[in-house]
Order: structure tokens, then C-alpha cells, then sequence
């Protein structure tokens, strides 16, 4: 199998355990997977770790853990590609997110007995510790004081000399294409039934000077090929 051909195969194989879970968890599921390039873009580029236990902050229904048991089952059957590193294991998946039906689509889907679903405020639940924690386009829905509270709270749960973080934000210094996310992002959080809220969101420059004031270091991935949007995948790292 080509490289090229890895994201359309494990959306679908994603997507298929949401069948469980209703029509529009299950294309949900498959089209957020198909056209979003980070999920691709974070396995070839062999940017998440594996390790014990990976905390996914603001979960939604799941789609990390279904998309690493995709990967896995792929990998599993001899149909990875060489020129792609071998997605990453973890002995554990703990999911937290604060829409009660999203996290119980997410159970529905039953992802395997390694993967758990919290519903819980990400400003108060309890992280416990973690190897890697993953949280995609979430924070902006907090004021910067909340933003900085869960940071914090964040280092202090990662492995103090090989924890790593990977934060995708859209840059607010992006121009029109950050228009274009915010924009975005307001119409999918009300076709997924959320409140319209305000967005607080930073620039490129001002989250990674934050996350190295953390004693992060930080590499800063765009995300954004084939759509419009001004995303970014930060990789933060300690030790």
C-alpha cells in the first residue's frame, strides 16, 4: 500500500465501529477523518509517542482512539506502508470531553477494552499522569486564564522527562485563512448541537512562547494542506 492511500483506508475503517453508535456518528466519524489532515499527518510524521497511557482532551466521540485502532488493525495485517513509521501504541486511552452525547457515542462505538471515555470539565477533571496528551482545537473555547490553568496542569501530569504534548490551534495571526477556520469552527460546533460560544484564541507566536514558558520545547507543524484553514500542530516536548 502507498502512503497516498493510508487516509481514506483508516477512515472508513475508523468509522465503521460508529455504526453502533447511529448514521450521523458513523459519517461524522468517516467525513472529519477524510478531509482533516492532521490525523494522516500526525502518523507519517511519527510525531506522537507511544507509551502507557495517551490522554485525549475534549475527545468528542472518540476519533483518536478509533483512528489508532485502524492504524494497529492495518499494521497488524502486514498492510502498512514502509515509508510511514509504525503508528504508536499505548496500554491505555483515556478520552475526556464535556458533551455527556458525545462521550456516549464514544462508548457505544466500544473501541476496545485499553480505551475509556470520561465526561468531565477540562478545567477541573483530574489528568492523573500520562506519557502524551492530545488536544485538538479545544482550548480557544476557554478564556486565556483557563487556557493557562489546564497548560500547567497539563505539564505537571506528563512523564517530566519524555512527556509530550501535541496542541493543534489555529494561528489568529493566519490572515484570512484563520477568518476562514473561525468561521468554520462556529457552524460545526452548531451542527454537533454545542452552544455558540465567544473564541479565545492567540497567535502562533504567543502559544509556543507559553508552552516554553512551561519548559516545553516546541516544533511548530502546519496542518492545513488541502483546505483553507490557518491550523497548526504545535509538538511539544520535555526532556
Amino acid at each position: 500500500m502507498e502512503a497516498r492511500d493510508l487516509r481514506p483506508l483508516l477512515a472508513r475503517a475508523a468509522a465503521e465501529p460508529y455504526r453502533k453508535a447511529g448514521l450521523f456518528a458513523q459519517k461524522f466519524a468517516q467525513g472529519k477523518l477524510t478531509g482533516d489532515p492532521s490525523y494522516t499527518g500526525i502518523l507519517e510524521r511519527g510525531l506522537l509517542p507511544g507509551g502507557d497511557r495517551l490522554l485525549d482532551l475534549g475527545c468528542g466521540q472518540g476519533l483518536i482512539a478509533a483512528w489508532l485502532n485502524a492504524a494497529h488493525a492495518t499494521a497488524d495485517r502486514g498492510k502498512w506502508p514502509a515509508a510511514v513509521p509504525p503508528p504508536p501504541r499505548f496500554a491505555r486511552y483515556t478520552g475526556v470531553e464535556l458533551m455527556e452525547f458525545d462521550v456516549a457515542r464514544a462508548r457505544r462505538a466500544d473501541l476496545g477494552g485499553h480505551v475509556e471515555f470520561v465526561t468531565g470539565d477540562l478545567r477541573t477533571v483530574d489528568f492523573g499522569t500520562a506519557d502524551a496528551v492530545i488536544i485538538l482545537d479545544v482550548l480557544h473555547y476557554m478564556d486565556i486564564g483557563a487556557q493557562d490553568a489546564v497548560l500547567e496542569r497539563i505539564r505537571a501530569a506528563l512523564a517530566p522527562s519524555s512527556g509530550r504534548l501535541l496542541l493543534r490551534i489555529g494561528d489568529a495571526a493566519g490572515g484570512w485563512r484563520f477568518t476562514i477556520s473561525r468561521a468554520v469552527d462556529h457552524v460545526v460546533t452548531f451542527i454537533r448541537g454545542h452552544r455558540l460560544t465567544a473564541l479565545h484564541c492567540r497567535s502562533l507566536v504567543d502559544w509556543t512562547s507559553k508552552l516554553q514558558s512551561l519548559g516545553f520545547t516546541v516544533d511548530a507543524h502546519p496542518m492545513s494542506d488541502g483546505t483553507p484553514f490557518a491550523n497548526v500542530l504545535l509538538v511539544a516536548r520535555l526532556g
